[in-house]
C-alpha cells in the first residue's frame, strides 16, 4: 500500500515542477524596475519661498493631492533666497534628472539672467512639467491708510516723488517692473522695497511700516479687513472683489500675466515627465487645492509642459523689452 501511494504521488510532483519551470521560461527574470514603477520613493517639491505666505498652503495642498495620485509622498521643501530664485535655480545644475526633485517655477526665475549674474538659462536648463495657475497682482494699502482709491494714491505719489514705499517680493519681479512703469506713466516714482515673502510684506503693510504692497496673495488679508485693495493688474475686474477696478480702467494700460508651475532638471526622461504632468494635472482638480487658489485669488491656468516651455521663451523676450524700457541695468 505504501509503495502504491508513493508511485501515485510521483507523477503529481513532476507535473508541478514542469508547470513551474514552464512559467519561469514564459515570464523570464523579474526586472529590478520598470518604467511603470515610477515613483518608488518620495518626491521633493522645492518651494523657493519662506513659510507663511500664500504659496505655502497652495502648494502644500497640491503636494498632498499629488501624493495620492503618485502613490508616494510628495514632500514640500522650503528653499527661499534671492527673491524666490535660489531654490528653483539649484535644479539647473543638478547632474541627473530622475523625476524625484521638482521645483516651483515663476517669472522671476525666467527673468533672472536679465537682471543679475546667475548660472542658468530658464529657456534651456529645465524640463517644464506643467503650468498650474496665474498670479493675480493687486495694489494694497492698510485699511487705516489715507488712500481710498488708486487715484488718491497716485496723486500723493506725484506730489512726493520717491517718498511712498512700494513693496514687492523680490528685487526685480514683474510686479516691481510694472509698478515702476505705472509710476513713470504718472510722472513720478516710488521707493521700491523688496521682501523675501508675502508674509513679512503684509506684516509691514498692516503695521504701517510700508505704504503700498503690489503683489499676489492679497485675498485673505482683504477679506479679513486688514488691508484695502485699490486696484488689480487684470484685464477684467475680479468677481471675488466687486467694486475694485482694474489698473487699466484707471488710465494705466498695464496688466500682468504671470503663471506658476513645476519644472524638473533638464533631460528628464519623457515617460517620467508625462507621468508627473498627468499626476499633477489630476491633483490640480482636488477640491482642497482649488479652495486654496480661490482663497488667495489665484486663477487656474493649466498648461502642458511643452506649452509652459514655450511661454518661458516668450516671457524672456518680453521682459527683456520691458527692462530696457525702464532703463534697468543688470547688476
Amino acid at each position: 500500500m505504501a509503495n502504491r501511494m508513493h508511485s501515485q504521488g510521483t507523477p503529481i510532483d513532476r507535473r508541478k515542477v514542469l508547470l513551474a519551470l514552464s512559467a519561469s521560461v514564459v515570464a523570464g527574470p523579474a526586472p529590478a524596475q520598470t518604467k511603470d514603477a515610477f515613483p518608488t520613493k518620495p518626491i521633493q517639491l522645492v518651494l523657493p519661498f519662506p513659510p507663511g505666505g500664500s504659496m505655502d498652503p497652495i502648494f502644500r495642498s497640491l503636494a498632498e493631492a499629488a501624493s495620492r495620485e503618485l502613490g508616494q509622498p510628495v514632500l514640500l521643501m522650503h528653499k527661499p533666497g534671492a527673491g524666490g530664485i535660489m531654490g528653483t535655480a539649484a535644479l539647473a545644475s543638478m547632474p541627473e534628472s530622475d523625476g524625484y526633485t521638482v521645483a516651483v517655477m515663476h517669472n522671476s526665475v525666467i527673468r533672472a539672467p536679465l537682471v543679475q549674474k546667475v548660472n542658468l538659462d530658464a529657456r534651456t536648463d529645465f524640463t517644464y512639467v506643467i503650468g498650474l495657475f496665474n498670479l493675480i497682482t493687486g495694489i494694497c494699502v492698510a485699511t487705516d491708510a489715507p488712500w481710498q482709491n488708486l487715484g488718491e494714491l497716485m496723486a500723493e505719489a506725484k506730489k512726493k516723488p520717491g517718498a511712498l514705499s512700494y513693496g514687492t517680493v523680490g528685487a526685480i519681479s514683474i510686479n516691481r517692473i510694472v509698478a515702476e512703469r505705472m509710476a513713470r506713466m504718472a510722472g513720478t516714482s516710488f521707493n521700491m522695497v523688496p521682501f523675501k515673502g508675502g508674509g513679512e510684506a503684509f506684516t509691514a503693510l498692516i503695521g504701517r511700516h510700508l505704504d503700498v504692497y503690489g503683489d499676489p496673495g492679497f485675498g485673505a488679508q482683504v477679506r479679513g479687513g486688514k488691508v484695502r485693495l485699490l486696484a488689480t493688474f487684470t484685464d477684467e475686474p475680479l468677481k471675488t472683489h466687486p467694486g475694485v477696478p482694474t489698473v487699466k480702467s484707471q488710465g494705466f494700460d498695464l496688466s500682468i500675466d504671470s503663471p506658476m508651475g513645476l519644472v524638473a532638471p533638464k533631460n528628464l526622461p519623457p515617460a517620467i515627465a508625462q507621468r508627473l504632468g498627468a499626476a499633477f494635472r489630476k491633483a490640480a482638480a482636488d477640491p482642497a487645492y482649488q479652495k486654496q487658489l480661490e482663497s488667495f485669488d489665484m486663477q487656474a491656468k493649466l498648461m502642458t509642459g511643452e506649452e509652459y516651455a514655450a511661454y518661458a521663451r516668450m516671457a524672456y523676450d518680453r521682459d527683456a523689452r520691458m527692462l530696457a524700457e525702464i532703463g534697468f541695468k543688470p547688476e
